[in-house]
């Protein structure tokens, strides 16, 4: 199906142009080249564009909370977030695209060894404000406490500065975060597993009809091998088609 039927379309896109929210939050999947955006999401985007025969425009914003906040307001057609039930109540998802780690960071003088011991009372772990390692661990974590930063690129720096004792968040952005620093070591594994979907608003007519367009988009891109090419091109790493 690579078109929609007026109606739908009209109520897709009520402005005549696909307007597409970019978290930039997480670098994996998008990034500026000077003031223009790219990376997968964008790559999708411009690709859904095309078959819909529909001008792009794209609005960036620092963070996921941000992108949430601009797809219920109406502000945008479709948004990249992380799928979450706390986002579900306003968002219609896609199946996944893409899933990502999430990980655990300490400094070497840490006694913490492994994920289970983050959860304990005296522990204070930051994370990205809004970000869906944010809303997982507000509903998992129970004894420790959660320090949250402005945005997800500030975890690093805050834990560094002294907030916490632990950081959260997307294993490869930590990784290259700490390249800044001496003396920072990953606990092994993850402690979430984040499925990246494209959102849309379900304040729209026929939102369910719109989202099962766009799931279709996303199964064939990901049968095409689409996806995995774009991963390889933009050199995403430690990430995975979804199945």
């Amino acid at each position: 199906m690579n078109k929609l039927d007026p109606s739908l379309l009209s109520s897709f896109v009520p402005t005549g142009s696909l307007r597409v929210g970019i978290n930039l939050g997480n670098p994996l999947l998008a990034s500026l080249d000077g003031d223009v955006p790219k990376g997968i999401t964008v790559d999708i985007a411009n690709h859904i564009a095309s078959k819909l025969q529909l001008p792009i425009t794209f609005t960036c914003y620092q963070m996921a909370g941000a992108t949430v906040d601009a797809v219920k307001a109406g502000d945008v057609d479709l948004v990249f977030v992380a799928i979450d039930p706390v986002r579900g109540a306003d968002i219609s998802y896609t199946p996944a695209y893409i899933q990502i780690e999430g990980a655990y960071m300490v400094k070497d003088s840490s006694p913490l060894t492994k994920n289970e011991d983050v959860d304990v009372a005296g522990n204070e772990i930051v994370v990205g404000k809004g970000s869906a390692y944010d809303l997982y661990l507000t509903r998992e974590i129970k004894q420790a406490s959660l320090l949250r930063s402005a945005n997800s690129q500030a975890v690093v720096d805050d834990f560094m500065s002294g907030s916490g004792n632990v950081a959260a968040g997307v294993k490869q952005q930590l990784e290259s975060d700490a390249q800044r620093y001496e003396g920072l070591r990953m606990l092994p594994g993850r402690f979430m597993v984040i499925n990246q979907a494209i959102g849309t608003p379900k304040a729209r007519v026929d939102f369910e009809k719109i989202t099962a367009y766009l799931s279709s988009v996303i199964q064939e891109l990901k049968t095409s091998g689409f996806i995995a090419e774009a991963m390889l091109r933009h050199k995403v790493q430690g990430a995975k088609v979804a199945d």
